[in-house]
């Protein structure tokens, strides 16, 4: 099987060889291949122009089209101001989906890919192209030909790990029931595509096409979905969620938004955390530690909410929360300064 890398790895490697290789993201739907440019332009800042180019809906008047010009009586190209090359600044184009566009728009799309050219005009220099498609093998209409595909760089993205997606999910604010779900289910994050997962009912495969499942993308979009929950109500809510996230996980995720309101709220916690119940269920623990890592905005609701927690008997499931803090870019800097963490950290780093 073909070597894989991580959206981290990807990272660094479209800005590093882009500029003169063009490399072709693939992965399965819904990983977060899209997502790189933003990944990107976090990274690099405004020195660049960053162009989002959805391929499959582009036509030629998108790209370039040849105008008259009447005083040397030819035809001159004009490209589309898709590409901003009304300035000079160098450019970051991402070819989302290039493996769906339309044949005669993929020989547009090459001639930018190898020579940094979009019709006649060239782009600024120091600009770089990428490009993200499908696994061809997932039948999902994916096509080059094969000269092109020699002279770019097809590489294949690994499926985020749940504990790279927790943090992500934590910082884009994807609702604390689904992060528990997601970690007390680590299948649903799981590739077809790895041994064993032949009968996993929740994630895409070519072989059982099915329009809902789990992926990073769904679970994101489930979100809005248990955040409203109260509003919609428990038929519309299952309902919605199995249209977004499959029936299989949608069952599952039902017994979690069940299980959610039987839960010490987080006030009383901060409030008698030697003394608030704590429920036996470790699905129940992790939502509490999700819930927290959210709410915890000061030292003093740290401090109260690490005693609550130093009541769980298993260190295994402490270090989740803490592992979280510490990941996390916004709670870290509340962490790194809290005793209660200090002391918990010093007492269990073999676990670490």
């Amino acid at each position: 099987m073909q070597q894989r890398l991580t959206i981290k790895q990807l990272e660094i490697l479209i800005p590093t060889i882009g500029k003169t290789l063009t490399p072709i993201i693939q992965s399965e739907a819904g990983c977060g291949k899209t997502s790189l440019l933003k990944a990107i332009e976090k990274k690099l800042g405004d020195k660049y122009d960053y162009i989002y180019v959805d391929c499959p809906v582009k036509d030629m008047s998108d790209i370039a089209m040849t105008i008259p010009n009447h005083e040397t009586k030819t035809l001159e190209s004009y490209v589309g101001s898709l590409f901003k090359l009304d300035n000079d600044k160098p450019k970051v184009i991402l070819l989302d989906e290039f493996m769906k566009s339309p044949k005669l728009l993929q020989v547009i799309f090459t001639r930018l890919m190898l020579e940094r050219t979009v019709g006649d005009t060239p782009l600024p220099e120091g600009s770089i192209v990428f490009g993200t498609s499908n696994n061809q093998a997932d039948g999902l209409g994916d096509t080059m030909l094969a000269h092109a595909g020699n002279r770019v760089c097809i590489i294949e993205m690994q499926k985020p790990e749940v504990e790279d997606w927790l943090v992500w999910a934590t910082e884009n604010g994807v609702n604390p029931l689904i992060r528990a779900f997601v970690h007390t289910f680590p299948r649903v994050l799981a590739s077809y595509r790895d041994s064993g997962q032949e009968d996993n009912p929740y994630i895409f495969n070519p072989k059982k096409p099915m329009l809902s499942f789990v992926s990073p993308r769904s679970l994101e979009k489930a979100s809005v979905i248990v955040d409203n929950r109260d509003k919609l109500g428990d038929d519309t809510t299952m309902v919605a969620l199995s249209g977004t996230i499959g029936a299989s996980a949608s069952a599952d995720m039902s017994a979690f938004l069940r299980l959610e309101k039987e839960l010490p709220t987080f006030t009383d916690i901060l409030e008698k955390p030697e003394t608030t119940n704590m429920p036996d269920s470790i699905s129940a623990q992790l939502m509490l530690m999700f819930q927290a890592v959210d709410k915890i905005k000061q030292q003093s609701d740290l401090t109260a909410f690490m005693k609550y927690i130093n009541r769980i008997n298993s260190s295994e499931i402490q270090a989740i929360f803490f592992t979280m803090m510490m990941r996390n870019t916004k709670s870290v800097k509340i962490a790194r300064g809290n005793k209660e963490i200090s002391d918990w950290a010093v007492e269990n780093f073999n676990i670490m």
